[in-house]
Parts: C-alpha cells; structure tokens; sequence
C-alpha cells in the first residue's frame, strides 16, 4: 500500500476512534466501588446494582450478597507456601464476601448477562461466531483495529488496578489503587496472575502461575478472551463485535504483521513498529518483572516504552518454525486432557502439548524447545516473549483465540466429562473448583471447562461442519422460548375446528333432511361452500 494510502486508512481509524471516545464504559478487575477503605476493612464486595439500588440487584432476584467458599483440595507440591502470596485461595485477602448472580446473571453487581445471554431480562441466546482474520471484511478488520485504538485510550470507568499488596495497603486502611486504559487493564490482568511471588527479604518464588503451565492455561485463557470481547462490546457499544483469530498453521511468516492489520516492522529499526501502523505510537506496561521483584513492587500501568515485536529473528534452535497443521493434529489426537505432575513436565498431555512444553510429535515434555503456544510467542520476539507483559502486543489477542479453537476442536472430539477436569493436586490455583485469578466476579476453571457453544460463540471454520446445526440453532431456540404460547394457539385452534365441524356436520343433516325428494348438489358446489364457511369462521 502506498504512503498516502496508509496516511488514509490511518484517518479513517481515527476518525472511528473519535466518534467512540465518549463511550468510556468498561469492566474487568477491581471494581471501583469496591476499593474504598470501608469497603476493604469490612471485606464485603457487594456493590449496589443500579436497577434498583439494591446490593447485587437482589430485589429484582439477579443475586445475593454471600460469603466466599473457597475449595479445600489439595495442591501440588509447586508452591510449598502459605498465606504470603495475595492471589492465595482468591479472593479472600481482599474480599471474604461477594456479589452470587443467579439465571442468566452475570458481573460484579449481577448488572450483566451471563455470556451468551442478552436482553432486558437476560432471556435471549445468542451464538456469535469468531471469524479468520483473513476472512473478514475490510469494514471488519478496519473497526477491529479502530476498537483496538479506542480502548487504549479509553479509561475503564468501572474498574481498577492494584498498585501495591495487601500489607503495603496496610490491611486494607491505606487503599493503593490505579486508573488504567481498558486495552491495558487486560496486560495488567494477564500481568497479575502469572507474576513471581514476593517472600521474605529479597526472596523471589519464580514456580507460581496462576493462568499458565497447568491444567488452568486453557479455561483462564478462554474466560480472559471472552471478558476482554465482552468490554471492547460495551465500551463501543457494539454488540456484535467479536474477537477474530489468525489461524498460524504452516505460516511461514507473521502473516498479519503488516500495517494494513498490526503492523510491519520499522523499515530502519527493525525491533520497532512501521510509523505508518497505528500501533507504532503504543506504550507498553507491565513489561519489567525483573525491576518489580528487585523493588517488591506492582506493575503500576505507567508506560514503559514502544511496542517491542522482530517476528522471526528469534533462537531458532527452540523454535525453529511456526507449528504445523501435523503437530496441531497430533496435539488434538491425545486423550488425557493433563497427567501428573500437571505441570511442564508433564507427558502425553494434551495441555502441556498445547501449550508448548511437550514435544507435538511425541507428547512427551522437552524443556528444550518451545513448541504449539509458546512458539508464537517465541517467535515474535519482543513484548510477545515475555511471559507476564505478553499481551501488551495486539497479536496476543488473535493467537489465543486460534489456541482456544484448538482447544474447542479437542472438546467436540473427546467430549470429555467435567470430572476430566483435575480436582485436586494441580499447583496452586488450577484446581477445578479454584477462583480465577484475579477476576471478580468470581469464576471457577471447570466453569469454562466446557463447550463455546454453552457460554455463546464459535468459530468460523468449526461452525462449517456443522452448519445446519449452527444454522437451527437460533431458531430452536427462539421455539423452545415460544413454545406454550404454541401449545394454547394449537389448543384454542383445536377447539374452535371441533366446533365448526360439528356446526357443519348439524348443518349438513338438516339439509338433507329438508330436501330428500330433491336432486343432490355437485360435491365441487359442496366444497365451495366448505371452504367459504371455514374462511368466515377463521
């Protein structure tokens, strides 16, 4: 594309962007109202809805206010630690009671619809599909990137960052909370649940994650997607707005860095951006982990620099290409969704393959290389690399959902049952019936440990093979929502035909009783009145 035709494009993204600014509205961590000191020192997180100014909209039956049950099972020997991490049996540091919506209900204060769900009374399914970056429009991907821009300079309106832990709040009396962009409140997310634990002195534990090596990488992921889709929904009020994927198998190069999607590489500078993307000017957070262990400190959201990104001129020795539609195949193949240790190294996983820790020719764990997942990440070579400021590059959000239709296509091959899922004995914060990590509400890993199609989307080329299923869907389930009114018409209908029939049956006696002596009619004259009469009873 031409100069001038990319200084084009960039007005028109713009131009979108700020049409949208005002529409700041946003959802994701700490909600605001919970961060007061009150609020904090009583431990209470039950914020009024404002439908009808009740505490979790319980007067209108979307939730109660109740007390947090954490799950007892037992972790794996990962973390040999307890009470001084502030992700620990999440979120009791910080909240011992919360918002428990109900139906359809979903959100801090029960104010959302569960996904999947909409409408006034959260009534209406819906089934919205996640197409191939490739495959979508021009219009599509131009608003894709609009919104992008947008939520990088919007300002979440609902929620905030922590920017120091429990003990430096002093318990609670000393709130240290942050605004932040709704694009960066998810780095800071992704930040947050796989950061190092701080112990003692100048201590550092570097085996804890709470969303990545361990069976809870592919639910928190899954969960992480369809929240960020459903703020970049709200905040541009668009609902029909999904998140698209980049389908990387056999690529040979990062198809989708180009300006006209998520930018080239600096034509001098190659570790910068193209100064004709719009993502050139991005700030990166969260991106120095090895400065916030030194200090005992929190990513705090303050820019830190331009986005990092040289696809390809990586170690090629751990990566040497990206995955093919053979080890995506093979990966899909395994049976065992996680095995003992559940961790990196665990073998014949079908997680640890996923995620790229396990050879994808063999199942078996390798430290050595980085396969599946991880290669992605390898290769981008830049804010992509870093494990826990990853998602601060756009390209984050297109690979993880590819891995997550991965995830759907084992899924609806093995059809596993939830007790699949590990109970127990998974490192800290991946058991089954362990909170996400540090989302509120409060979501559980086995809960999105299920199909796409239960919490609401699919993806495009999935959706193909069963097209005519897809294709009823929305129409069943409208008949399944109108069904008694169907009944009681086919009842009244019933009745009424029983009664013009008998009607006509007394009619046509009398009749005949009247004209016995007389010729019979033609039965075509017969039916012409039959059909008259039926006209003006309907």
């Amino acid at each position: 594309m031409s100069p001038s035709g990319n200084t084009n494009m960039k007005k028109t993204w713009l131009a979108i962007v700020c049409l949208l600014a005002a529409l700041n509205f946003c959802n994701g961590q700490f909600p605001r109202a919970c961060t007061s000191v009150d609020v904090l020192l009583s431990k209470e997180c039950c914020p009024f809805w404002p439908g009808d100014g009740s505490p979790c909209g319980v007067n209108s039956g979307r939730g109660v206010c109740q007390d947090v049950v954490i799950s007892n099972k037992t972790l794996g020997p990962q973390f040999p630690f307890s009470g001084v991490d502030d992700r620990e049996n999440w979120p009791i540091v910080f909240y011992n009671r919360t918002c428990q919506c109900q139906g359809n209900f979903m959100g801090y204060n029960c104010g959302e619809c569960k996904f999947g769900f909409s409408g006034p009374n959260c009534s209406v399914r819906r089934l919205s599909i996640r197409k191939e970056i490739f495959k979508m429009t021009t219009l599509e991907r131009n608003k894709f990137i609009a919104y992008l821009n947008l939520a990088k300079r919007t300002i979440s309106a609902d929620y905030v960052i922590a920017t120091g832990t429990y003990a430096q709040m002093n318990n609670g009396s000393n709130p240290l909370f942050a605004d932040i962009n709704v694009y960066d409140l998810f780095v800071w997310l992704h930040y947050y649940a796989s950061k190092d634990a701080f112990l003692d002195g100048d201590i550092v534990w570097r085996d804890i994650d709470f969303a990545h090596e361990a069976p809870a990488f592919i639910p928190w992921h899954r969960f992480f997607l369809l929240q960020w889709e459903r703020e970049i929904q709200k905040m541009a009020r668009d609902e029909n707005f999904t998140i698209p994927f980049w389908d990387w198998r056999d690529a040979g190069n990062c198809e989708v860095c180009i300006d006209e999607l998520l930018g080239a590489s600096h034509p001098s500078v190659p570790d910068i951006l193209s100064p004709a993307s719009f993502f050139s000017s991005w700030q990166v957070v969260c991106s120095q982990p090895e400065e916030y262990n030194r200090l005992k400190t929190l990513c705090n959201g303050t820019n830190e620099g331009p986005l990092i990104r040289n696809p390809g001129s990586h170690d090629r020795s751990r990566a040497p290409r990206l995955p093919s539609s053979a080890e995506v195949e093979f990966c899909v193949s395994l049976t065992n969704y996680d095995t003992e240790p559940m961790d990196r190294s665990a073998n014949l996983s079908f997680r640890n393959t996923l995620e790229g820790f396990a050879d994808p020719r063999t199942g078996f764990a390798n430290r050595s290389i980085s396969s599946l997942h991880n290669s992605l990440h390898i290769f981008m070579n830049g804010s992509m690399s870093s494990v826990q400021g990853s998602a601060n590059d756009p390209v984050f959000v297109l690979h993880h959902a590819f891995v997550d239709s991965i995830f759907e296509q084992w899924l609806r091959r093995h059809r596993p049952a939830l007790t699949v899922y590990p109970e127990s004995n998974a490192p800290i914060g991946h058991n089954r019936d362990y909170y996400m990590v540090p989302f509120i509400p409060l979501y559980t890993n086995g809960e999105f440990f299920t199909a796409s199609r239960d919490l609401g989307y699919d993806y495009d080329y999935l959706a193909e093979t069963g097209s005519v299923e897809n294709f009823l869907m929305p129409y069943l389930e409208q008949a399944r929502q109108i069904w008694p009114w169907l009944l009681g018409a086919a009842v009244v209908g019933g009745l009424i035909t029983a009664l013009f029939a008998s009607l006509v049956s007394l009619g046509c006696r009398r009749k005949k009783q009247k004209s016995k002596s007389e010729e019979t009619q033609p039965l075509l004259m017969e039916a012409e009145d039959y059909q008259s009469t039926y006209q003006s009873n309907l």
